[in-house]
């Protein structure tokens, strides 16, 4: 853990705060260097998004940076305990390490609650207040996609 990489990913979260966007702010760092920064832009009056959040924005920077999808050896300093949504980007883009401060205790402390998310995760598909309802009717259409894609030799994923 390197306090400075910290140091920036608090600030990016007080700078994120005077612009009226929210409390967090994110950093990605490989090889003991910054690749790229985040913060929260979810309430930006230009482009208003419920999916860019810190972690998120400096996600999809560090990828656009490296040209790859894969964040292998590379790890994300946080002012808080990524939320959900950030943890699932977190896995599937493959960070190898996660260091954060703030937790979700404080963060719903200041109307920044995702616990519904969780409860919900736990559910049964057919439980969740979200209604999630497949199309069994059209499987043999959408599962071609798949199948083109499982031959197509692509071994990225």
């Amino acid at each position: 853990m390197n306090e400075k990489f910290m140091a920036r990913a608090i600030e990016l979260s007080i700078e994120s705060v005077k612009r009226g966007t929210g409390p967090f702010g994110a950093c990605c760092v490989a090889n003991n260097k910054i690749i790229s920064e985040g913060f929260n832009k979810v309430t930006d009056n230009k482009n208003p998004d419920p999916t860019a959040h810190a972690e998120i924005t400096a996600i999809r920077d560090a990828c656009k940076k490296l040209n790859n999808f894969s964040l292998k050896n590379v790890e994300l300093y946080s002012s808080c305990e990524p939320c959900s949504m950030c943890l699932s980007a977190i896995m599937w883009s493959r960070i190898d390490k996660v260091y954060y401060v703030n937790t979700r205790e404080d963060a719903k402390a200041i109307n920044f609650d995702d616990s519904h998310i969780y409860e919900e995760l736990k559910k049964n598909i057919n439980e969740r207040k979200i209604p999630m309802i497949q199309i069994k009717t059209m499987k043999e259409q959408a599962i071609k996609a798949f199948k083109m894609w499982s031959n197509s030799g692509n071994t990225k994923y």
